[in-house]
């Protein structure tokens, strides 16, 4: 079994910020896999089903950015996921917007969300998927504002693409393993 997660803040003010790329590529996959979303457990709305031969778990977590590993954790227990079948998706300004990256393993980066998930699962050693956003502006007040902040409608164009591409990786993880996905994604 494999457990996907999307990082995001939930409600209204945030649904369509930067900052829930995970979430908004969750939902791109589980509609392309005929996946529910409407169940709840661990703080998170989950769906299950199969993709290829394997069952998966998708989640959102809605713990709130910040604090993703107070539901990560659970649904990794719960589950019994083991750390090769977690695969954590999430927005990161250090990639140019519009780029995907899979990894194996690393550091938080500075992304609360990835830091709160290696903080209560006690290991950096599990894949991830970076979705990149850009850097803020010049005229940026922040970094936080910028994550926080709407896509232009530009920059939207981009991004809808690549939810189609971060499931075109995810699939190919599934099917081929993390090396073939990376090799084929990471450009």
């Amino acid at each position: 079994m494999r457990l996907i997660v999307g990082l995001g803040n939930p409600g209204e003010d945030y649904i369509h910020s930067r900052h829930n790329v995970g979430f908004h590529c969750i939902t791109y996959l589980a509609q392309k896999q005929g996946i529910s979303l409407k169940q709840w457990r661990c703080h998170s709305r989950i769906g299950t089903g199969r993709i290829s031969n394997d069952e998966v778990i998708l989640a959102k977590p809605h713990t709130f950015m910040n604090r993703s590993g107070e539901a990560v954790k659970p649904l990794v227990w719960k589950y019994n996921i083991l750390q090769d079948d977690l695969l954590v998706i999430y927005d990161d300004m250090d990639l140019p917007l519009g780029k995907i990256r899979l990894g194996v393993k690393g550091s938080a980066g500075g992304h609360k969300g990835l830091e709160s998930i290696i903080t209560y699962l006690e290991t950096q050693q599990f894949p991830r998927l970076r979705i990149g956003i850009g850097h803020p502006p010049e005229d940026a007040p922040d970094a936080i504002s910028h994550v926080l902040g709407r896509f232009t409608t530009d920059e939207e164009i981009v991004i809808k693409d690549i939810y189609a591409l971060a499931t075109e990786a995810v699939l190919c993880l599934i099917e081929e393993g993390i090396v073939s996905a990376m090799n084929k994604f990471n450009h």
